[in-house]
């Protein structure tokens, strides 16, 4: 790894075929804008740090080589400049991105000292902007294709502290109120920056998926906390496959590290629709026994089986969430809307709420709407973010309908 190469995005290194995430450091003076822009630069799939004065820069460097910098002027041209001189001092041959009002004088004699000191500069990014904007500007930086299952160990990402819970919301379809958060786990590792699930979650039923399942149930209890410490409660809901829940062991350690908290009203386990049909009388026997513990089940990803669940005279499932190939387009596609009415007269039948997931368009949500889902999920209203992020957006500001 100390061979690797600090020219940008073209020269991002390949070990095998997984090419190592993009580094970033942010340099500026304000600690509110250093985190904006670093859960920004995350979300997009860098490897951040941050230093917020000069006399930090040589730590970050000697730490941590970055591809980027991204330089603010909230402490004004001087700071930058002494930034960009400190950057030359070390032969600093990455590119740096500056942060301003377009209308700043600094600009213009910070892109000279630049010239003049070695300093390889990307166009500016004008102050407002938005994620596109940031994008457009780093996207050179990142990988061309999504990368293969890198060797990541997850008993490693656990003894490492790599392990996150990120949240995306669930959206009440009249009221358009925060009800609830789905909780996906996330890697941030060291080189890799943020990986999701499908490149290091172990098959079902291995010692490392219970160590994964557990780490899953104790880190959405303590988030769910600290949620409440910033805006009081809400129902969070997880996922959990059948080959853990089936253990009676499992349901009794979920069941003992429930809040005893008057905040608390229910925790939500998501299975698979697949896994719920298949393992129909397991599963309904674990949905019985959580009921007696502030917990239910959700069937997640219900699309073509749903004709399985017709007719059965014990349905203790809370929730069914409807699978995104039938909700997305649903507006413009006659057959998704029939098979998701069908499994919306299921649900009424059975007095369990439904959420439609995957909407990213305003017509779908309408259609969904109409339909009678009673929550939406989707990138229309929020990605998938952290807890910190969650808790300081979701959590505070009443959501909106996008246009």
């Amino acid at each position: 790894m100390n061979n690797q190469s600090h020219q940008g995005v073209a020269n991002t290194v390949a070990f095998g075929r997984r090419k190592v995430r993009p580094r970033v450091c942010v340099a500026d003076g304000k600690q509110h804008i250093r985190t904006f822009l670093i859960e920004a630069l995350e979300e997009l799939g860098f490897v951040t740090c941050e230093c917020g004065h000069v006399t930090e820069l040589g730590m970050v460097l000697d730490a941590q080589r970055p591809d980027l910098v991204v330089l603010g002027l909230s402490a004004g041209g001087i700071a930058a400049a002494e930034m960009l001189k400190a950057l030359a001092a070390r032969a600093f041959d990455g590119k740096v991105l500056l942060l301003g009002p377009s209308a700043c004088p600094a600009m213009a004699a910070i892109h000279e000292l630049a010239e003049m000191v070695g300093i390889e500069m990307l166009p500016n990014l004008d102050t407002p902007f938005g994620e596109g904007g940031l994008r457009d500007r780093v996207v050179t930086f990142l990988p061309i294709e999504p990368p293969p299952a890198p060797p990541i160990c997850v008993d490693e990402a656990i003894n490492a502290g790599w392990l996150e819970l990120w949240y995306q919301p669930l959206i009440d379809m009249r009221s358009l109120a925060l009800i609830s958060a789905e909780a996906l786990i996330r890697i941030r590792h060291p080189t890799w920056g943020i990986v999701p699930p499908a490149f290091f979650v172990p098959d079902d039923g291995g010692p490392r998926f219970r160590a994964l399942s557990e780490f899953v149930i104790s880190r959405a209890i303590d988030d769910w906390r600290y949620f409440v410490a910033e805006r009081g409660g809400i129902e969070i809901a997880i996922n959990l496959p059948v080959a853990f829940l089936q253990d009676s062991r499992s349901v009794k350690i979920l069941c003992q590290q429930l809040p005893d908290h008057p905040a608390f009203e229910r925790l939500i386990v998501e299975i698979n629709g697949t896994e719920v049909v298949r393992n129909l009388e397991v599963v309904t026997d674990i949905a019985r026994q959580l009921r007696f513990h502030n917990s239910g089940i959700a069937i997640d990803d219900l699309g073509a089986e749903w004709p399985l669940l017709a007719g059965l005279h014990d349905f203790p499932f809370v929730e069914i969430k409807v699978d995104r190939k039938f909700v997305s387009g649903c507006a413009d596609d006659r057959l998704k809307q029939t098979v998701c009415r069908r499994i919306l007269d299921l649900a009424d039948g059975y007095g369990a709420r439904t959420v439609a997931e995957g909407v990213e368009t305003r017509a779908d949500f309408l259609t969904a709407r109409e339909m009678g889902f009673g929550l939406v999920q989707g990138f229309l209203f929020a990605t998938p973010m952290t807890a910190k992020k969650f808790a300081q957006t979701m959590l505070r500001w009443r959501v909106s309908l996008p246009q």
